[in-house]
C-alpha cells in the first residue's frame, strides 16, 4: 500500500497544534496544500467535509470529499476518501515531545486497484505537498498562538 510521510517538531503545546488544524475555516490563512470548501461542514466522527487539495502551488485543484472517521481532540484527526478502486486515507497525529513542543505526523496511504495507476502521476507532488503543509502549519502556529501560551 503506497504512504506518503511528513512530521515536524513544532515549538508549541499540542492544544495550539491542534486548534489550527482543526480549524478548517482557518486553513487558507497558512495551508497551500487543503483548502476547506465548505466551512459550516464541522469535523465530527462520521461526517464529511468538503475539500480541496493543490500538490503543487499555482497547479488545479482537486476536490474530494472525505469521512471523518476519528476525532481524538489534540491527538488524533483521521479520514478516508473513496472513489471506484481508490481509496485515501489520511492521518495527522500529534505527541507531546518536551514542555511546548508537539510532534506534528501527516500520513496519506492510498489502496485500490487505480492508486497504482495514479501514484506514478502524483507521487513526488503529493508527497511536497504533505511536507509543505508540515512546514506551515509549524510557521503558523509558533507565530499565531506564541502569546496564547
Amino acid at each position: 500500500m503506497p504512504s506518503f510521510y511528513s512530521e515536524v517538531t513544532i515549538n508549541a503545546p499540542r492544544f495550539a497544534v491542534w486548534d489550527a488544524l482543526v480549524r478548517k475555516e482557518e486553513w487558507h490563512r497558512w495551508n497551500t496544500f487543503l483548502y476547506d470548501c465548505d466551512p459550516n461542514l464541522p469535523i465530527r466522527p462520521g461526517g464529511e467535509i468538503f475539500l480541496a487539495l493543490r500538490r503543487l502551488e499555482g497547479e488545479d485543484e482537486t476536490e474530494f470529499q472525505p469521512r471523518i472517521v476519528v476525532v481524538q481532540p489534540n491527538h488524533c484527526l483521521r479520514w478516508i476518501a473513496k472513489g471506484p478502486g481508490f481509496k485515501s486515507e489520511h492521518v495527522f497525529e500529534l505527541e507531546d515531545v518536551g514542555p511546548n513542543r508537539t510532534k506534528y505526523i501527516h500520513q496519506e496511504r492510498l489502496s485500490g486497484l487505480l492508486s497504482q495507476v495514479f501514484l506514478p502521476f502524483i507521487r513526488r507532488d503529493e508527497k511536497e505537498g504533505i511536507r509543505r503543509m508540515a512546514r506551515q502549519i509549524k510557521r503558523y502556529v509558533e507565530h499565531h498562538y506564541r502569546r496564547q501560551w
